[in-house]
């Protein structure tokens, strides 16, 4: 084998050893109030890991978008163009 084919087997048994893995579970206390808030996103039969999951990932997609669309240190497109052709003038 050379070891460029070498390198992909390899690879291959690490992803093998990968998807064989399973997360390890923990329990965590929550106030009864907080449970009860947490079920009024899911579904039925939804777990509570998959909802968590999903309040997660929209919570980082929130700040993703509040931290592109933030206008803090900002000037309009007219601003803008006044300034450069006041600098370059």
């Amino acid at each position: 084998m050379n070891n460029e084919t070498f390198k992909y087997y390899k690879d291959y048994n690490n992803y093998k050893s990968y998807i064989n893995y399973k997360m390890e579970n923990t329990t965590i206390a929550i106030p009864v109030v907080l449970r009860e808030q947490i079920q009024e996103f899911g579904s039925k039969g939804e777990k509570y890991s998959e909802i968590i999951a999903r309040l997660i990932k929209s919570a980082r997609e929130r700040q993703l978008q509040d931290l592109l669309m933030d206008e803090t240190d900002t000037i309009s497109i007219e601003g803008a163009l006044a300034k450069a052709k006041k600098r370059w003038q």
